[in-house]
């Protein structure tokens, strides 16, 4: 098969570029030939913004620019390739499978007052309006929901969904996320100062503020031995926990280091991965933390009560900085290599392969559907 993504960016890393880059190494290993058609070919590049409401506007535009127009080019670059068969990652409205890597009412709705936190954004209300048409209507020949919960999301947020849905998880890079060795992680703590006292959660993520970190620097009040470590985070959410970590007297166990590219030399550092995110699609850092040996402590939120299992490899807890606080000090009481077995067993079923030959075996139903068609 010939198989063509659409999708924002594509590239070996974190979120949808990475997805798609894990997608495309696999589908040639096994033989097929690839394509993709990513925001660059299909427009809908932003300009520098210089106020929140111009930056807001520019997202707006660029979305309508890849929804409508992007979908309208991608479609007919599709129908010049008639044996090819596709899976749209992005906003463009074309492509045989969408992948759902998130419902912006439902993140909005976690968050609470979601109605208000929509009609504020008028790019939240487009895309809330877009996603409408597109699971109502036939765009797509199938959807693809990232785990089974995100399929009752869907139903809950759009009701009747035409395409048929289909459950198929990310898959994680076992070689690239694996528990250090002994000199990786002294190197890594090294690099921090830290000596083997020291009790590390670590959080990596850009939106500071639906992920929870402001109730991970509230539980430190609490978790009085445990540091913080935060990788990610826009310049403006990072000022914000900045402070709310200065209010709270424990701005010297906050460490923000920024966006990073090598996420395994940061897992080796730590002791703990906490995320106690409002709303997650899928989680996949979750997932390369386990595999990474790594306990984790999340919200029940996206793949976290799929995997995880209070007490054996990490706690599911609820969005109260008490209970993370006590979860992390349990964890900070025991010796992480005596957990890093079973955090890295959890997911040793999560491969790229499988979740390939999944979507593999999708478009090829696909393909054939459309030839008798």
């Amino acid at each position: 098969m010939h198989i063509v993504q659409i999708v924002p960016s594509i590239g070996r890393g974190s979120g949808v570029a990475g997805v798609a880059w894990e997608l495309q190494e696999q589908f040639r290993a096994m033989g097929h030939s690839t394509e993709a058609l990513t925001a660059q070919i299909l427009g809908g590049a932003q300009s520098a913004p210089r106020s929140l409401l111009t930056h807001r506007l520019s997202r707006l535009r660029a979305a309508v620019a890849v929804s409508v127009l992007g979908g309208r080019r991608a479609r007919r670059l599709l129908d010049a390739r008639p044996d090819a068969v596709s899976i749209c990652h992005n906003a463009a409205l074309a492509g045989d499978v969408y992948v759902n890597h998130g419902v912006v009412a439902e993140t909005m709705r976690a968050r609470g007052h979601g109605r208000w936190r929509m009609l504020r954004n008028p790019l939240h209300v487009f895309t809330h309006l877009r996603d409408r048409h597109r699971y109502r209507g036939d765009t797509h020949r199938a959807v693809v929901a990232l785990t089974a919960a995100e399929v009752d999301v869907l139903q809950r947020t759009y009701g009747r969904v035409h395409p048929p849905v289909h459950v198929i998880a990310h898959g994680v890079d076992l070689d690239r996320f694996r528990p250090p060795t002994a000199a990786e992680r002294r190197d890594a703590r090294s690099r921090l100062k830290l000596d083997e006292d020291h009790r590390v959660a670590l959080f990596v993520g850009h939106e500071l503020d639906r992920k929870g970190v402001g109730l991970l620097i509230d539980a430190l009040v609490d978790a009085t031995t445990v540091l913080l470590l935060v990788v990610g985070g826009y310049r403006s959410a990072v000022d914000r926990m900045t402070r709310r970590a200065r209010a709270n007297g424990v701005q010297d166990r906050v460490l923000f280091v920024g966006p990073q590219n090598d996420l395994a030399r940061w897992f080796a550092a730590a002791d703990m991965f906490t995320m106690p995110s409002a709303y997650e699609s899928f989680g996949l850092v979750y997932t390369e933390a386990l595999a990474s040996g790594l306990p984790v402590i999340a919200t029940r939120v996206g793949v976290a009560p799929e995997l995880i299992v209070d007490g054996e490899n990490g706690y599911l807890v609820d969005a109260d900085a008490k209970q993370i606080a006590d979860r992390m000090e349990r964890l900070a009481a025991e010796s992480v290599d005596d957990l890093r077995a079973a955090c890295r067993a959890s997911v040793t079923h999560l491969t790229w392969r499988r979740t390939a030959e999944r979507y593999v075996g999708l478009l090829s139903g696909i393909a054939a559907r459309r030839g008798r068609g």
